[in-house]
């Protein structure tokens, strides 16, 4: 019926046609055709066929209704005047509105008059009047009330839809953000441990035949490394493919508090490192702890592929009640920048600056005012509220 609403409305006007005639019947078996069959029974067709369209085209059936409904109740043949018309009232009320039924209703009430002041024979009028006035009242109650039922149920569809919507496009904001997590920490852990193996490696050919034990020292570097940095993806890649966690021993994630072995994989890899720590860093929250060691990893990284030789790099961090300062400094060569020209910006430049974006701090990568390559990173403890 709700998908083929033409046939619910072609049985409303069949059923209102055998009322109409057995109506007709039982008066002719009581007191005689009021009326020949040929006129009663067209008539009657005539008056309840409208409503098989009464949806699609409410309007002109209810004048057309209103019209026929007229000439059929002039002629007194049954019911299915008032019954066409108290559907087309509640018909305009629920689907059109409430000034063009209150027309309609106007309409019928001055048709209505007129017929029964053509058809006036005694006081039994008034209470057929009484009749109609109810039955109309009680239509425009009802397509009230199914017309707000119907408002409220469309209601309810667009927000579940908008809750659809909404969950969809969190769910991608979601997808987006863990894949920038994902691959934020494979750079970490990937650039970090290929830069120390690629200068290890040229170190070891340059040395393999003047100093044999300086390039058996590195191989032994690019083997550890290399392990460190297998282990660590082997963890990540165990984590993405297993929902639950499996049983075995986790390696912790690096944290601030493991800045000293950093510095010290980083000498062993042929840059000098100095590293200055101001404060407490062993009370930080997690992710703020493992910003910190991201980034001085990603700037030790850059001075060991891009300062030269010979380069030295001072790693400063500080804590203060508010924030934690990290400063990454090197004397190299650096990357070449002219005055107006856009700061490189890699992977690792963009892994830095989203990690401390994403706790509300901030980051500055550029040249050093004395020469060399300075990063500078201010993350707050704690989000702001």
């Amino acid at each position: 019926m709700r998908g083929h609403p033409m046939v619910g409305d072609s049985l409303i006007a069949l059923l209102f046609l055998v009322i109409d005639l057995m109506l007709l019947l039982a008066q002719t078996a009581a007191d005689g055709p009021a009326k020949p069959w040929y006129v009663s029974i067209p008539l009657d067709i005539a008056t309840t066929a409208p409503l098989v369209f009464r949806r699609k085209y409410p309007l002109t059936v209810a004048y057309a209704v209103l019209v026929l409904g007229f000439v059929h109740g002039t002629l007194e043949i049954g019911s299915a005047s008032l019954t066409t018309a108290a559907v087309m009232l509640y018909t305009l009320v629920m689907y059109v509105g409430r000034r063009q039924a209150l027309y309609y209703l106007g309409a019928q009430i001055a048709v209505n008059v007129l017929s029964f002041a053509l058809t006036w024979r005694d006081g039994a009028y008034w209470v057929f009047a009484v009749v109609v006035g109810l039955v109309f009242a009680f239509c425009w109650v009802l397509g009230e009330f199914m017309g707000a039922r119907q408002a409220y149920h469309a209601e309810v569809e667009a927000r579940l839809h908008l809750l659809e919507t909404e969950r969809d496009q969190a769910s991608r904001i979601a997808v987006a953000e863990e894949r920038g997590r994902i691959a934020r920490e494979l750079h970490d852990v990937v650039a970090h441990a290929v830069s120390v193996i690629v200068v290890q490696a040229d170190g070891a050919s340059y040395a393999l035949r003047t100093n044999p034990d300086l390039a058996e020292r590195a191989i032994q570097t690019i083997s550890q490394t290399g392990r460190e940095a297998l282990a660590e993806l082997r963890r990540l890649l165990e984590v993405l493919r297993n929902e639950q966690p499996a049983d075995g021993p986790r390696v912790p994630q690096p944290d601030a508090e493991s800045l000293g072995e950093l510095a010290q994989r980083v000498r062993e890899a042929g840059v000098p490192v100095r590293l200055e720590i101001e404060g407490e860093l062993a009370g930080l929250p997690t992710g703020v702890s493992l910003g910190v060691y991201r980034i001085v990893q990603e700037s030790l990284t850059n001075t060991l592929k891009h300062a030269g030789p010979g380069a030295r790099a001072q790693v400063r961090v500080r804590r203060s009640e508010e924030c934690v300062e990290v400063e990454v400094d090197d004397d190299g060569a650096g990357a070449l920048v002219s005055a107006g020209d856009t700061l490189p910006g890699g992977n690792g430049v963009i892994g830095m600056r989203e990690r401390a974006n994403v706790y509300g701090g901030s980051l500055e990568v550029g040249p050093a005012p004395g020469g060399g390559w300075r990063v500078h990173a201010r993350i707050p403890i704690r989000l702001a509220p």
